[in-house]
């Protein structure tokens, strides 16, 4: 993902700054070109991020033969005709534009800073989108199935665990967790605020004006809830079989998403488009429904610590995280560097199999709940043991064998697909 972002941002830059460039060609791959802006931005990116010199001839040239590997993968997709549908391209290039929402603040600011519409940024940067993932799919394609025998396991162990350095300590945890605004009064509050709003419109009310007042959904709020036309598959599976239910001019009845409390309209249908607007009303916790949280969550440690039940019951059938529910609480293996600082303190102050004290757990920017944490098991960090880290080395052996192969596959695109250096 990491990588993917950024060359996404190389693709935004030089979209947008390429016309400010001097440009001249300094190498073809294929029917596709590779400019000098090009190459100068990507060596000030490279340079910026690992600290080196951006007038290094040497790194010029290997910033030049990445981008000419890059060209030829693409050369090479087209090739084996990798096709990537129009949904692929709009749905990545919506996450890109959401992610610059979110590093930026608004809308508003990353237009602000790029110097032109989030429509114009797609439009601009469709075409490239396209060809990165198409170089994405084909290195998949090519190397999906390989994979590495024990064997090949041991050789690598024996040829490299001298420079491995060591295993980091890691810790296996479970937890129970409840999310406050899923408490029955909290949604039931809810529930009413959207039924009198639905009273409402049937007496004749605005729906827009209803919509820009109390939805829920700011994206859809300040166009008075309209949604736009949209195909099967977008929406919630709930909220898609009310609205495909309704004719155009017909409102639903208070409809549950996993989101809150939806209050729909059809607006017009073309073929299996639909155009919809709606008024989302989200359950909202309060103190209360925070205090309910925590005391049952300190009522399940209790009736766990004093054996009426399980930790494992109580997860499966509480654990408002679905997930880990369906796992019975396991949460995975963790290293130090993959807790933040409140879960980190949570979990040093534990004992192997013991269970902590209700502690708030931030989900995300939006998502907040309660949760009770329970250290199944700490590894120390040590030098890598063949079998107790097998998996950790397999992983590294793998990782070995197809960064290989895929060097040696460069070099044969190399010889059969025609490239020139111009400068």
């Amino acid at each position: 993902m990491k990588k993917l972002l950024f060359c996404f941002l190389m693709i935004v830059y030089s979209a947008l700054n390429a016309q400010e460039v001097l440009d001249k060609i300094v190498a073809v791959v294929d029917e596709e070109i590779i400019l000098k802006s090009e190459v100068e931005l990507k060596v000030v990116m490279f340079a910026s991020q690992r600290n080196l010199d951006p007038t290094s001839e040497d790194l010029k040239r290997t910033v030049l033969n990445e981008l000419i590997n890059e060209k030829l993968l693409f050369a090479q997709a087209e090739l084996d005709s990798i096709v990537i549908s129009e949904d692929e391209v709009k749905a990545q290039l919506e996450y890109q534009m959401n992610y610059f929402i979110q590093q930026l603040g608004s809308k508003e600011r990353v237009e602000q800073a790029y110097g032109m519409s989030m429509e114009k940024m797609r439009r601009e940067l469709k075409d490239e989108v396209e060809k990165n993932l198409m170089t994405q799919r084909v290195k998949a394609k090519k190397f999906a199935e390989i994979s590495v025998t024990r064997r090949e396991v041991k050789e690598f162990f024996e040829n490299y665990k001298d420079s491995l350095g060591l295993i980091p300590q890691k810790f296996t945890l479970s937890h129970i967790f409840i999310n406050p605004n899923t408490n029955y009064r909290v949604k039931q509050r809810a529930f009413e605020t959207a039924k009198t709003l639905l009273d409402s419109i049937q007496k004749g009310a605005d729906f827009a004006a209803l919509a820009e007042e109390y939805s829920d959904d700011p994206g859809s709020a300040v166009k008075g809830g309209d949604l736009g036309y949209v195909k099967r598959g977008v929406f919630f599976p709930q909220f898609e079989a009310a609205a495909y239910a309704l004719q155009p001019g017909e409102i639903s009845k208070v409809v549950e998403t996993p989101v809150g409390y939806h209050i729909i309209e059809m607006l017009d249908r073309r073929g299996e488009s639909i155009k919809t607007r709606h008024i989302l009303i989200k359950p909202e916790s309060d103190d209360d429904s925070d205090l309910e949280a925590i005391e049952f969550l300190a009522s399940l440690r209790d009736s766990i610590q004093q054996g009426v039940n399980t930790f494992e019951y109580y997860a499966k059938v509480y654990s408002d995280d679905k997930e880990s529910s369906k796992k019975l609480g396991q949460l995975g293996v963790f290293e130090l560097d993959q807790l933040d600082k409140p879960l980190l303190d949570q979990v040093y102050k534990l004992e192997v199999g013991e269970i902590g004290f209700p502690k708030r757990l931030q989900v995300n920017k939006d998502t907040y709940g309660f949760h009770i944490l329970r250290l199944d098991k700490r590894t120390n960090a040590h030098k890598p043991d063949f079998e107790t880290d097998y998996e950790e080395i397999k992983q590294l052996a793998d990782f070995n064998k197809k960064q290989r192969l895929f060097n040696e596959w460069l070099k044969s695109l190399r010889e059969e697909i025609f490239w020139e250096i111009k400068a």
